[in-house]
C-alpha cells in the first residue's frame, strides 16, 4: 500500500552511476513515488539511467535535463526522450515560447513537461518568476518548477491546472545547503505545490526510510488541510 504523501515526494538520484543510484532506488522505493534523474547521472549513463531506474523501483522517473537549445534541437530531444518514458521531463523556460512549444508537442501527452522559472540556488523577482509560469502555460507546458516561497504567487497567477514542482525543500532544522531559496515541505504543500523535491535529509539521515515517510506524512497532514 503506498504511503499518503509519498507520490507527491521527490527524491533526487544526485549521483554518477547506476551502482551508487540503484541501491538508493531500492532502499527508497514504496517510500518516496518518483526518483529524480539530473545531469550527473544522466551524463553518465544516459538514457538507460531512466530505465534502470523504473525497472528498479517500480516508480515514476523525473528526468531534470533541463532542456535549452534551439527549438528544433529541443524537439528532437524531447522526441528522442519519449523511447525512455519518463512520467516528467524539464525544459528552461528561458529559452522562450517556442521552444517550450516544441518541447511539449514532442514529448506528447504521457510526459509532463516543466518550464524550469529560476534555478533555487539563484536569486529572482516574484513578478520574473510568474511571468516565465505563464508563459510555460501558455506554451502548452504541464507545469513549472520553482522555489516554495513562489509557489503562490504562481499559483495565482496561472490557475489550478498547471501541476507546481518545488526543490529545495528541506523540513525544519535541516541545512540549506545550496539553495538559496527554500521552504519546509508543509509550507510549500500550503503554498501550492503539487510535488517536492528533498534529497539530502533524506539521504544523509541516520535511517533515510524513516526521514522519507517523516516527508511523506508532512505533506499527507499539508495536502489535507488544503483540502479543508
Amino acid at each position: 500500500m503506498t504511503r499518503p504523501g509519498s507520490d507527491r515526494l521527490i527524491f533526487p538520484l544526485d549521483v554518477d552511476s547506476l551502482e551508487l543510484a540503484l541501491p538508493l532506488v531500492e532502499r527508497l522505493r514504496g517510500s518516496v513515488g518518483v526518483f529524480k534523474v539530473g545531469l550527473e547521472l544522466f551524463s553518465a549513463v544516459g538514457p538507460e539511467a531512466v530505465r534502470a531506474v523504473r525497472a528498479a523501483g517500480g516508480a515514476s522517473v523525473f528526468l531534470d535535463a533541463k532542456l535549452h537549445d534551439i527549438p528544433a534541437t529541443v524537439e528532437g530531444a524531447a522526441r528522442a526522450l519519449r523511447k525512455v518514458a519518463p512520467a516528467m521531463l524539464t525544459v528552461h523556460t528561458s529559452g522562450g515560447k517556442e521552444m517550450l512549444e516544441a518541447a511539449a508537442r514532442a514529448a506528447g501527452p504521457d510526459i509532463l513537461v516543466l518550464g524550469v522559472t529560476r534555478l533555487t540556488s539563484l536569486s529572482a523577482s516574484i513578478d520574473e518568476i510568474c511571468e516565465l509560469a505563464r508563459l510555460a502555460r501558455e506554451a502548452g507546458c504541464g507545469g513549472v518548477v520553482c522555489s516554495g516561497i513562489e509557489a503562490a504567487a504562481v499559483r495565482q497567477a496561472v490557475g489550478p491546472g498547471l501541476r507546481i514542482v518545488c526543490p529545495g525543500v528541506r523540513p525544519a532544522g535541516s541545512d540549506p545547503g545550496d539553495q538559496a531559496r527554500v521552504m519546509t515541505p508543509t509550507a510549500a504543500i500550503e503554498a501550492g505545490a503539487d510535488y517536492v523535491v528533498c534529497g539530502r535529509p533524506i539521504r544523509d539521515a541516520a535511517d533515510p526510510v524513516a526521514a522519507a515517510h517523516a516527508v511523506a506524512d508532512e505533506i499527507a497532514r499539508a495536502l489535507e488541510a488544503r483540502k479543508g
